[in-house]
């Protein structure tokens, strides 16, 4: 069972448009993807803008295979090194962090994803069990 970055059960991402290195609705992984696609975001017109002028165009449909095109609102397991960089850069669409997969924590930083995150209730814990950085509890 695929687990999610706040460890519980990887939860569907998006069955339309279908996504997911599988195109199964969920941001699983394996190692032959690269890409390591495994953030579900919540696409914006600024992300597709920003991702348009680093080189990937997600907006522009590509039917020979099989994409039909984002805009925003749509939900897409994205690229966890592209999240990164658009979070570096101001740029970075929101997360699910419950379908966004376990591994990429080797990419991002919890305390990132959550500052983005739809689907996190603000209880008043701004991240206390990000340990801080050197503690290797």
């Amino acid at each position: 069972m695929p687990l999610n970055v706040l460890g519980g059960e990887l939860a569907t991402c998006s069955m339309n448009p279908r996504t997911g290195w599988f195109r199964d609705g969920c941001c699983n992984t394996d190692g032959n993807d690269h890409g390591v696609h495994t953030v579900c975001v919540v696409m914006t017109e600024e992300f597709l803008a920003f991702s348009a002028e680093a080189g990937n165009d997600l907006s522009t449909p590509n039917p020979e295979h099989g994409f039909v095109g984002l805009k925003g609102g749509d939900r897409w397991c994205l690229c966890a090194p592209r999240w990164s960089e658009a979070h570096e850069a101001g740029q970075a669409p929101q997360v699910v962090l419950a379908a966004t997969h376990a591994r990429t924590l080797e990419w991002c930083n919890l305390a990132d994803l959550k500052s983005h995150a739809v689907d996190l209730e603000n209880d008043g814990d701004s991240g206390s069990d990000a340990r801080p950085e050197g503690d290797e509890a």
